[in-house]
């Protein structure tokens, strides 16, 4: 579990006690409530960080089963039950159960995951909102938040509702803002398939209407106006920070006005250093890390190919394999698997990353300049998955049509490719460049009048 790092620096002169009342009186505090997915829950944190830097207060509103994992930084959090209540160890395995039992459906196109993995979970997530209007007034009004940031795909209208300037954060790709000169959010189009684009759209609108008419009841029954179909959540008229860089974004219809959208260049949290251990063999080969997430790690069959992969091969590796460790016996010699890698500490240090396509993992190697092969297979994995590969920063594999020799000399063109290390190094260098959680930190402190 990740420790926190914050509190005052070494040798810090003592403040007096006026300074401090001081210091009280200007104190605002910010509310978060990131959806229960470690991807929009560790971008939280890091902006978080930069915002008890600045001296203010973070607070977070929690699914129960991430509680320990905001308090594993040093954060207050508060649960919101967003579903039926259940003992925590349960709550956290929800959507991690979830996700194994639509492992058939990963071999699926996008637009062949609609009637189920993406229906099932419009689904989830409709009643989410309708279990967080219970508990959320309560907590808000105990809290007291002067900022409430919430990075999720869904409104939940007690957030509206509380008098309070709110913000929108968008950790998922910058398409969950729609335009229609881009490829609809969870398609994994290209930019130039338009045609592709109107058949995702249609037949989306076409399986969600019932789940989407059941969400505007809900909503008129809390004095909102309903949204129109396809549509779950709104921009922010305050204030919507997307963790997209500026070097991979879209070419939109209807730019976005520059007053209410800012672009946060990844906005990567810090977290504790990271020694890299002593391997068997290849001991001064390529390093590559991989990792499907915390939801991903339960398709242990995916993650054994590539392991015997490159244990036949003059790589190294570091496997994110969760809660699976006893999953895997004989265990290559140049691969070494844990279930929690800090992934920020990590990604620097490696020379290619293997991953699923989730936003944070997806902005990371970018931040980093690292070169990535995208196997996607939910969500928003599909649009980062084709983005990385249409923008010359990585590569996009199907998740299982592959062979061993494929996937180690995409490894090879990936870490030999002049132009894509070159392009890496611009993007990184932009990135880094804009210390995304500091400016998240300013504009919100600037919202809230600090």
């Amino acid at each position: 579990m990740p420790v926190s790092r914050r509190g005052p620096p070494s040798g810090a002169a003592p403040i007096s006690g006026r300074l401090v009342n001081e210091i009280d009186m200007s104190q605002k505090t910010f509310a978060f409530f990131p959806e229960a997915a470690f991807g929009p829950a560790l971008n939280s944190v890091g902006i978080a960080q930069a915002i008890e830097a600045l001296g203010h207060k973070a607070a977070f509103l929690s699914d129960p089963g991430f509680v320990g994992v905001y308090r594993g930084y040093g954060f207050e959090a508060h649960p919101v039950n967003l579903s039926e209540p259940m003992p925590p160890e349960d709550m956290a395995k929800f959507w991690e159960n979830f996700i194994n039992g639509h492992i058939p459906n990963f071999r699926k196109k996008p637009i062949d995951q609609i009637d189920n993995y993406v229906k099932d979970c419009w689904e989830a997530i409709v009643a989410s909102a309708k279990w967080a209007e219970k508990d959320l007034p309560g907590i808000l009004a105990r809290i007291g938040p002067d900022v409430i940031c919430v990075d999720n795909v869904i409104l939940f209208p007690a957030i509206k509702h509380h008098g309070k300037p709110w913000v929108r954060i968008i950790s998922c790709s910058e398409n969950e803002i729609e335009d229609e000169a881009i490829p609809p959010h969870l398609s994994g189009m290209s930019v130039s398939d338009t045609a592709g684009h109107k058949a995702f759209r249609d037949r989306f609108n076409e399986v969600i209407r019932p789940i989407h008419d059941d969400f505007n009841a809900f909503l008129e029954s809390t004095g909102e106006a309903p949204y129109p179909l396809g549509q779950f959540f709104e921009a922010s008229p305050y204030l919507n920070l997307l963790l997209y860089p500026e070097p991979v974004i879209y070419q939109r219809a209807h730019p976005l006005d520059p007053e209410r959208f800012q672009y946060l260049e990844g906005c990567v949290r810090d977290e504790e250093p990271y020694e890299l251990p002593r391997f068997g063999k290849n001991e001064t080969g390529p390093l590559i890390y991989v990792s499907f997430g915390s939801l991903g790690a339960g398709d242990t069959e995916l993650l054994e190919r590539i392991i015997a992969a490159i244990g036949n091969s003059r790589f190294r590796a570091l496997v994110n394999v969760g809660d699976y460790r006893d999953a895997y016996t004989d265990v290559p010699a140049n691969v070494h698997l844990a279930g929690w890698y800090p992934q920020p500490s990590v990604i620097p240090q490696v020379d290619a990353v293997i991953h699923h396509g989730g936003n944070n993992s997806f902005t990371e190697c970018l931040y980093f300049g690292k070169p990535a092969i995208i196997m996607p297979y939910v969500w928003d994995g599909h649009d980062n998955a084709m983005r990385v590969q249409e923008t010359g920063h990585g590569l996009r594999m199907d998740r299982y049509a592959w062979s061993d020799a494929e996937l180690l000399a995409n490894i090879e063109a990936m870490l030999t490719d002049p132009a894509m290390t070159a392009r890496l190094a611009a993007t990184s260098a932009h990135m880094q460049a804009r210390r995304g959680p500091e400016k998240a930190a300013r504009l919100l402190a600037r919202l809230a009048g600090a």
